[in-house]
């Protein structure tokens, strides 16, 4: 025996991922407390080590394109491990994807946002096709017959698997074909086409770029009909059992999320009926994206905090120059910089679903671009950060944390990158001051209580140049984000983020939150609790 092991963290397992007080205390001022007990039961599966396993391996196991059968058939179909379909299967059977919208209790929607924030901290890549699932309903809206056919089964809680009809399964799952290789984020300049058939559907024909979870059973699809860019629905098996034309040329060998294919689909002559009017695609589809963007920022926020409980739990175990990590002054100043910057995500990505749940239309058109564009660029630094916690033990696969850094910068570029949300916040502000006068109410409301607060409030006025889109945005989170925390978070934690991110006595790496704050009472209410 050469040598004994200690001074070594155990394993973070059989704990509450729910037990989050920031989290909690949201769910209930935004109207959900009637959803904390499944939370909980949702929390304690997610921190029990077989969860944790699903994860492991449905990202080592990567999803594998079938494109044809035996016999040479085009089958166009992808497998996955079985850990993604058991991660799939608690996600829909938590009603975390389609369910909300067949709900009308109230703060449903932040009930199932707090379940995805919960749940996500397992494993992000298979809240992509959950995301897009719950996101497509209000578009699929604007084609009432369509809705009829096919909302009640996005809204099951059933995961059933496999191309077959879609009316004859027990629950379906959305996705959405937007982006084509020449235009990105622009997507007035897709090419593929649509040509409208006298049965009432219509054909395209061309290639989309980056079309995740292709095993959906219905995408939305954007095309240029006559009249214009258009939205339609593309079902992967059609009413009569026919394979739809859905050609997978490849799937993406991506950065992280590696636990979920995106693929490159060809249409041609593919069926497709008509969602909304034509050529209003943006307009009806838009629907979807406002959706998948508030979705950006619960998983965000829930990446940084499963790497905040593990940076917390790592260095309260582990002992260097006589004692425990945590309480060294410069670590302890780190984590409490991380708890803060987690927590002000995990108060806004509440918020926003608040927003969703109550129709307050005009606060979330620009609040959740503000909340896009912020919460999704923190969360690589916050990650980053939090694995260098860990050290050497944070850099291995076992971890779990090369993985959280890998997805990291993913949701700052779905559903538009920083530019696009930056340019969306200008565009709000210029043409509907409806929504600038909601986001200045709600900061408003903690007018007086942090002289630094009302200084950046104060600061928001004028009118923005391009250049400047970026930083506006960045002071519009930080101020949206500091406001909820003066309203609604312990002191401590609201006199640090006012004094550090709008006092301008912050550095420029975490760790750097000025003396006097209370770091210890910070990382207290932010660690992880059984």
């Amino acid at each position: 025996m050469t040598h004994e092991v200690f001074n070594q963290a155990p394993p973070l397992v059989d704990y509450d991922v729910a037990a989050d007080q920031a989290l909690l205390a949201a769910v209930g001022r935004e109207g959900a407390a009637w959803a904390t007990g499944d939370l909980h039961r949702l929390g304690k599966l997610a921190g029990t080590a077989e969860p944790q396993r699903w994860a492991d391996e449905a990202n080592r196991f990567e999803p594998r394109l079938q494109s044809h059968d035996r016999y040479g058939h085009r089958v166009d179909e992808v497998d996955f491990h079985p850990s993604w379909h058991k991660l799939m299967e608690v996600a829909v059977g938590e009603g975390l994807a389609g369910a909300s919208w067949s709900d009308d209790r109230p703060g449903v929607h932040v009930a199932r946002a707090a379940g995805l924030f919960v749940w996500s901290q397992v494993e992000a890549g298979h809240s992509c096709p959950i995301s897009m699932t719950y996101a497509v309903v209000p578009a699929l809206r604007h084609a009432s017959e369509l809705a009829a056919r096919y909302e009640p089964l996005l809204a099951s809680r059933s995961y059933d698997p496999g191309l077959r009809t879609p009316v004859a399964k027990a629950g379906l799952l959305a996705g959405m074909g937007m982006t084509e290789k020449q235009g990105g984020s622009d997507v007035r300049a897709n090419t593929t086409t649509a040509t409208a058939e006298t049965d009432g559907t219509w054909r395209l024909r061309g290639h989309k770029w980056f079309t995740s979870a292709p095993m959906c059973d219905l995408f939305l699809v954007l095309a240029q009909a006559p009249q214009g860019l258009s939205c339609f629905l593309v079902p992967r098996v059609l009413p009569d059992g026919t394979r739809n034309t859905f050609r997978i040329q490849r799937l993406k060998d991506k950065l992280g999320n590696r636990s979920n294919a995106s693929s490159e689909p060809e249409f041609d002559d593919t069926v497709a009926w008509l969602v909304g009017d034509e050529g209003q695609g943006v307009r009806t589809i838009i629907e979807m994206v406002a959706m998948t963007r508030l979705d950006c920022v619960t998983g965000s926020a829930s990446g940084m905090r499963a790497a905040l409980n593990q940076a917390i739990h790592h260095t309260r175990h582990r002992h260097a120059f006589g004692g425990p990590l945590a309480d060294k002054p410069a670590m302890s100043n780190v984590l409490a910089d991380l708890a803060l910057e987690s927590e002000a995500a995990t108060v806004l990505a509440m918020r926003l679903a608040g927003a969703v749940d109550r129709n307050e239309q005009a606060f979330k058109r620009l609040a959740i671009a503000v909340g896009k564009f912020w919460v999704c660029k923190r969360q690589p630094a916050v990650v980053g950060e939090a694995l260098e916690c860990l050290g050497g033990n944070g850099y291995v696969e076992e971890s779990g944390l090369p993985r959280l850094y890998r997805d990291a910068p993913l949701n700052s570029i779905w559903e538009g990158s920083g530019n696009v949300q930056a340019l969306d916040i200008l565009r709000t502000l210029r043409r509907e001051p409806d929504s600038l006068e909601a986001f200045l109410a709600e900061v408003a409301l903690a007018a007086g209580a942090d002289r630094r607060l009302d200084a950046a409030i104060a600061g928001l006025k004028g009118a923005p140049t391009e250049e400047e889109a970026r930083r506006v945005a960045e002071r519009m989170a930080l101020v949206l984000q500091a406001s909820l925390l003066v309203r609604h978070a312990p002191p401590a934690v609201a006199d640090a983020f006012c004094a550090s991110r709008l006092g301008g006595d912050w550095g420029h790496t975490f760790g750097t939150l000025p003396p006097g704050a209370d770091t210890a009472a910070i990382v207290e209410r932010a660690a992880p609790a059984r």
